[in-house]
């Protein structure tokens, strides 16, 4: 099966997990002292939440 197939159909997974992450890191942020690792965690889970989409838009562009 062909690997763009098998991320279309991870895409609620990617979703989920990456939604998770993101709230972490906002949580981490606003309750550390030092807010940046909270911020990059939150960044982290925005980019793995996107990825189904991001693929999606650069895989066709490197065949």
């Amino acid at each position: 099966m062909n690997p763009q197939l098998w991320l279309e159909a991870a895409t609620l997974s990617f979703n989920l997990i990456g939604m998770v992450v993101c709230l972490a890191g906002l949580t981490m942020a606003q309750k550390m002292a030092r807010r940046w690792p909270g911020y990059v965690l939150a960044g982290v889970g925005f980019l793995i939440a996107t990825l189904p989409m991001l693929s999606q838009l650069i895989l066709p562009m490197l065949e």
